[in-house]
């Protein structure tokens, strides 16, 4: 019995304690700092050793510029504990109060701990850290580290070097890090891209981009190799990034796996010349199937991108050829999968499309290649305006691959498959919940459409007009361009000068370019330019015919104007960091 009263007595205790605690954490955090130090004061003599409250109880002392008594608590518990670390608490209660001279002495004085026992290290520096006291505590690192050579500290000076604007120090700390526990290669490349995608010049780029390739003259360590090739794929210059992964299969010829990624980002760049050699090459240096198989149907899927009518014959019968030769099979079924997708959409043979994947599903196949065959099913079932049982099939997938990025991309399908059957409202709930995917391409692919719908929704709340243009979004799916042109110009006559024009445009502006009429192109995104440049598509307007007259015209001069404009006006825009860098390869500038 007696033991029962003490167990609750010991609860109740227990549960007061954490509601003070929460309720401390409430007052703190609205502000409330004389309620909140009334509750960690408590807490603090509750628990005199616990250091989170004692130091939240000095915080809320400070907020209330009450520095005699928090410099009194600080001293009794350096009297008591001896901690180097409420030296920095000693000098910072000064500094607040503009007594440098004072702060400085205590600061000076946990250095000297330091100095004494090179352990205190790990806890000064980091209430420096803490304290934004960056080059005391770069300094407190230093010293231990001279002090100790077995202290590790490059992680942290590099991070420190970089808060304080000495890029150049911070690369080389964070690079020998890398080589020295490539562990946190990735960790650290991580750190390097924020600076990458954030500096307004070129000139951190371009001391990394130095820095790597004077590792990879010194050394012949493929580490520095690899390291390069990721910087060069941030900046999507995969031709130089393709140098690289050359020379490392040549000194360590086990696996191309790197090299096939490389060609597939350069794919989704739409970098075809480097794909195309990157698949070449991998051809020329392999017998394994799988990875041959995977060559060629990245070969064939951009011959299909670029396919006339002339060519579509050939096309087919290569993929005849290739399954012929490798066989119906699982290691084939990505050129099975790609060859339907080509019938169906391409040659407009759906039936045949079915047919070739009814054989493929009939394989002893693994649930996720299940999944590939019941996705691209769904695909031609939707062309065919089974709406229905494509959904049947998109949703099959999303209940049997969980979090799965090809579940993800189900779900995306799901949504456009409600919108074109032009359920709105259902549709807008699917893209709401898909803006937030951790896939970037599918979030934005579901932003777009959340913005079309809600837009044009609340422009038209009879969605007359998005009806007309989800109708000719739909032709596009089914590869019906013509008709689809058709389809928008005739919203542009209908709905001139309403919400949805600015997207019509963009649409077909797109089209243009797709179909090789480039000038057209540029006319619909010239119209966006002149009379919709306060709205959501001016930027795309701009990269894209910069874009054009970049590639395919070949006036340079036109282009930099418009990415130019781009990186003037529209900082926000996801072509930002892409028109920066084409701005300056048209500019000149030779360190890229």
């Amino acid at each position: 019995m007696k033991n029962l009263i003490l167990y609750i007595i010991l609860f109740c205790s227990t549960s007061i304690f954490a509601q003070n605690e929460q309720l401390a954490q409430y007052y703190y955090d609205k502000g409330d700092f004389e309620k909140a130090l009334v509750s960690y004061q408590e807490l603090s003599d509750g628990l005199p050793t616990n250091p989170f409250y004692f130091q939240r109880k000095i915080d809320c002392m400070q907020q209330l510029l009450q520095f005699a008594p928090a410099e009194k608590a600080i001293q009794e518990r350096l009297d008591r504990y001896k901690q180097a670390t409420l030296l920095v608490e000693l000098g910072y209660n000064f500094q607040l109060q503009k007594n440098d001279s004072k702060a400085k002495k205590y600061y000076d004085d946990a250095i000297d701990k330091i100095r004494k026992n090179p352990n205190e290290v790990y806890g000064v520096a980091n209430v420096f850290e803490k304290k934004v006291l960056l080059e005391y505590a770069l300094k407190s690192y230093l010293l231990a580290s001279e002090l100790v050579p077995t202290f590790d500290f490059k992680y942290q000076t590099a991070l420190l070097y970089g808060q304080l604007g000495n890029t150049d120090q911070m690369i080389a700390n964070f690079l020998d890090e890398a080589v020295e526990n490539p562990q946190s290669a990735l960790m650290i490349q991580n750190q390097l891209t924020r600076y990458m995608s954030t500096d307004g010049d070129s000139k951190f780029n371009d001391s990394l981009r130095k820095a790597l390739i004077i590792r990879v003259q010194k050394s012949q360590d493929v580490f520095w190799n690899q390291f390069l090739s990721w910087f060069y794929m941030q900046q999507k210059e995969f031709g130089k990034a393709f140098i690289q992964e050359k020379a490392i299969y040549k000194r360590n010829p086990e696996s191309l796996t790197s090299i096939i990624s490389l060609g597939q980002m350069a794919i989704e760049e739409g970098d075809n010349e480097v794909a195309t050699g990157v698949m070449d090459y991998v051809l020329l240096n392999t017998t394994d199937v799988e990875m041959i198989v995977q060559a060629q149907t990245y070969l064939l899927k951009m011959k299909m991108e670029k396919a006339q009518e002339k060519d579509f014959a050939a096309i087919d019968a290569q993929f005849e050829l290739l399954l012929k030769q490798y066989g119906i099979a699982p290691v084939t079924l990505s050129l099975q999968l790609k060859q339907a997708h080509f019938v169906s959409f391409i040659m407009k043979n759906p039936t045949e499309g079915k047919a070739i994947i009814k054989r493929a599903a009939e394989m002893q196949l693994n649930q996720f290649d299940q999944a590939q065959c019941k996705m691209e099913l769904a695909d031609i079932l939707l062309s065919e305006e089974k709406f229905n049982q494509a959904l049947l099939y998109y949703s099959q997938i999303e209940e049997n691959l969980q979090n799965n990025v090809l579940s993800h991309e189900a779900s995306l399908k799901s949504a456009k498959t409600s919108y074109f059957k032009t359920d709105f409202e259902w549709a807008l709930k699917q893209f709401k919940e898909l803006k937030s995917a951790s896939t970037q391409l599918i979030a934005n692919d579901a932003l777009e459409y959340f913005l079309l719908i809600n837009d044009n929704t609340v422009a038209d709340s009879t969605q007359t007009a998005l009806k007309q243009f989800a109708k000719g979004d739909y032709l596009l799916y089914q590869n019906r361009n013509q008709e689809a042109i058709v389809q928008f110009q005739s919203i542009l006559k209908s709905f001139k000068g309403q919400e949805i024009e600015g997207v019509t445009l963009l649409r077909l502006g797109r089209l243009y370019e797709k179909l090789g009429d480039y000038n057209l192109a540029l006319a619909q995104y010239q119209d966006i330019i002149d009379h919709h440049s306060d709205g959501i598509y001016i930027d795309e307007a701009l990269y894209f015919s910069a874009d054009i007259y970049n590639k395919q015209l070949q006036q340079p001069d036109k282009a930099k104007a418009l990415f130019e404009k781009i990186i003037f006006s529209h900082q926000d825009s996801i072509y930002f960091v892409d028109a920066r860098r084409k701005f300056r390869e048209l500019r000149g500038d030779t360190n890229l």
